[in-house]
C-alpha cells in the first residue's frame, strides 16, 4: 500500500476539531476541579479561624468575669476589716455593767444589819459541836497496842532445876504482863532451856525489862534471848 492509499484511507486529520474540542474540555474539567478543591480548602481554614476568634472572645469574656468576682470579693474584704476594727476599739459590756454591780455589793456590806447576830450564832454551834465531838471521843475506848514475845532462857548447866528456873521466871510481874505457855527444848549436852511466851502492853512492858528482871536469878539463869516477837 502506498502512502497516499494510507492517507486516503485515515480520518484523523479530518476530526482534528473534534478532538480538539475533547481535549479542551478535559483541561477545562481539571482545571474546574483544582478550584473547587481550593474553594473547599479555604472555606475550611475560614471556619476554623471562626472558631478561634470566638473561642476567644468566650475567654475574654470569663476572664472579665473573673476580675469583676476578685473585685467583689476585694471589697467585702475591705468592709469586714473595718468592722472588726470598729469592734475592737469598742469597750465589752460587761466592763460597762461590772462597775455598778461591785457598788451594790458593798453598798450591801455597809447596810449589814444582821451579820453579827449570826456571826456570832455560828460561832457558838461550832463551839458546841467541838465539845459534843470530843466528849464522844473520851468515851471511846483507845485501842491498847500488845506484842507476843517468845523467850529462850538458857540454865548454867544440866543440874540446874529448870522447874525452879520457871517458878523464877514467872514471879516477874509487871502492869501490862501475862505469862503464857511454856516447854523445855534440849541444847545439847543434856542441857535443856526454857521457852516461854508472854503478850505485853507496849506502852507498859519492853524486852529490855524483862531480860533484866529474869537475869537478876543468877543462880539459875545464865541468859535471856527473844525468840520471836510479833505485834498483835
Amino acid at each position: 500500500m502506498s502512502s497516499v492509499d494510507f492517507l486516503a484511507q485515515e480520518k484523523i486529520w479530518f476530526d482534528k476539531l473534534r478532538y480538539d474540542e475533547a481535549e479542551r474540555r478535559f483541561y477545562e474539567r481539571m482545571n474546574g476541579s483544582s478550584h473547587t478543591t481550593q474553594n473547599t480548602n479555604s472555606s475550611t481554614g475560614a471556619a476554623d479561624q471562626g472558631e478561634i476568634i470566638s473561642r476567644i472572645k468566650s475567654l475574654e469574656q470569663e476572664n472579665q468575669s473573673l476580675h469583676k468576682v476578685v473585685d467583689d470579693l476585694r471589697a467585702a474584704l475591705s468592709k469586714l476589716e473595718c468592722r472588726v476594727a470598729v469592734l475592737e476599739k469598742t469597750p465589752a459590756p460587761s466592763q460597762k455593767t461590772s462597775a455598778p454591780v461591785k457598788e451594790d455589793e458593798d453598798d450591801d456590806d455597809d447596810i449589814d444589819l444582821f451579820g453579827s447576830d449570826e456571826d456570832e450564832e455560828a460561832e457558838k454551834l461550832k463551839e458546841q459541836r467541838l465539845k459534843e465531838y470530843a466528849a464522844k471521843k473520851a468515851k471511846k475506848p483507845a485501842v491498847i497496842a500488845k506484842s507476843s514475845i517468845l523467850l529462850d532462857v538458857k540454865p548454867w548447866d544440866d543440874e540446874t532445876d529448870l522447874a525452879k528456873l520457871e517458878e523464877c521466871v514467872r514471879s516477874v510481874q509487871a502492869d501490862g504482863l501475862l505469862w503464857g505457855t511454856s516447854k523445855l527444848v534440849p541444847v545439847g549436852y543434856g542441857i535443856k532451856k526454857l521457852q516461854i511466851a508472854c503478850v505485853v502492853e507496849d506502852d507498859k512492858v519492853g524486852t529490855d525489862l524483862l531480860e533484866e528482871e529474869i537475869t537478876k536469878f543468877e543462880d539459875y539463869v545464865q541468859s535471856v534471848d527473844v525468840a520471836a516477837f510479833n505485834k498483835i
